[in-house]
């Protein structure tokens, strides 16, 4: 049984910062590309940032500069920290991993979400 416990969310200020964290645990071999994903209310969930086994990142325009992704592969853990933060970055953040197994397959995991709420 493999979770991803995420924490770091809550409420905070227009131009401040928040880190958030995920650790997965369970009968693991390898963790593949690993990322965060956002969803406010009445919208889609969208991509945040993500990043590979190799440390490669991937950030759309609206966090370019300000959201920073990164991993630790020793603690099966991926982290978020999210600077200059803007009323419209309000939502329910998640994350996702792909996650490898003896036997050579893989399959993609979500985290229960947690809520980052940003005040003007």
């Amino acid at each position: 049984q493999v979770q991803l416990v995420e924490s770091g969310g809550g409420l905070v200020q227009a131009g401040g910062s928040l880190r958030l964290s995920c650790a997965a645990s369970g009968s693991i071999s390898s963790i593949h590309a690993m990322g965060w994903y956002r969803q406010a209310p009445g919208k889609q969930r969208e991509l945040v940032a993500d990043i590979t086994s190799g440390g490669s990142t991937n950030y759309p325009d609206s966090v370019k500069g300000r959201f920073t992704i990164s991993r630790d592969n020793a603690k099966n853990t991926v982290y978020l920290q999210m600077n200059s933060l803007k009323p419209e970055d309000t939502a329910v953040y998640y994350c996702n991993a792909d996650i490898g197994f003896r036997g050579n397959w893989s399959r993609d995991y979500w985290g229960q979400g947690t809520q980052v709420t940003v005040s003007s």
